[in-house]
């Protein structure tokens, strides 16, 4: 009886431990295939720039609830946004912080744009 137990013990171990490693296969594999998609959707000084200040571009823009990057549309929205959550009129913090850091790295992806035509515009000259 104890050998037909440990043998059933056994064998149910074996199918669990190989249900295991095919599930973290493939979970180590869908996740490589997102990182691959996310780097090839963000120019590196864009990934670059949401690793530093922890947020991504669509993110950011999300918070701030603009579509494309005009400076304009962005500060606007920052000052409502960020006079909203303000703590004296109610407001969290938590939210205020996210409104500063979505505004960080829309004016740094602003920056990454202004510096990339810029050298375009210098490379077309020579």
């Amino acid at each position: 009886q104890a050998k037909y137990l440990a043998q059933i013990i056994l064998v149910g171990a074996q199918v669990v431990g190989r249900a295991f490693m095919r599930a973290l296969r493939q979970e180590f594999a869908a996740s490589q295939a997102a990182a691959n998609a996310r780097g090839r959707s963000e120019r590196p000084q864009s990934a670059a720039a949401s690793r530093i200040i922890g947020i991504s571009l669509q993110e950011a823009q999300q918070i701030l609830n603009v579509s494309n990057l005009n400076p304009e549309e962005i500060q606007k929205n920052y000052d409502h946004l960020f006079k909203v959550n303000d703590k004296s009129v109610g407001g969290s913090f938590y939210l205020q912080s996210k409104v500063v850091r979505a505004k960080e790295r829309l004016d740094e992806e602003l920056r990454i744009q202004a510096k990339g035509d810029k050298e375009k515009g210098w490379k077309a000259e020579t």
